[in-house]
């Protein structure tokens, strides 16, 4: 089992921002493909980005795509996303994940909460 470890989550209204981070270690985190997922309860697992090992290529869930920013900083084995423009609907528990995302399963690490509700 790889240590993940997110944080950055928080409570916040619609519109606005945050920055969610996921620790790693255990791992060669600069060769590592790395993505986000998040979790409503009651649904499905959702896909909601992923970046490439290099950094060059970043793919979103057409449901962020213009408003969340993935990234890593290799030299801290620590990957990123940016929220922007926050809604509702992107209430959930937020994951980071180990390559790409390749469906439905039950994420080990404890996740970071964002809420968006005025």
């Amino acid at each position: 089992e790889v240590p993940l470890v997110e944080s950055g989550g928080g409570l916040v209204q619609p519109g606005g921002s945050l920055r969610l981070s996921c620790a790693t270690s255990g791992f060669d985190f600069s060769f590592a493909v790395m993505s986000w997922v998040r979790l409503v309860p009651g649904k499905e697992i959702e896909w909601v980005s992923t970046i490439s090992s290099d950094g060059g290529s970043t793919f979103y869930a057409d449901s962020v795509k213009g408003r969340f920013t993935i990234s890593r900083d290799d030299a801290k084995s620590t990957l990123y996303l940016q929220l922007n423009n926050l809604r509702s609907e992107d209430t959930a528990m937020y994951f980071c994940k180990l390559g790409y995302y390749a469906g439905p399963y039950t994420p080990r690490s404890r996740g970071t909460q964002v809420t968006v509700s005025s």
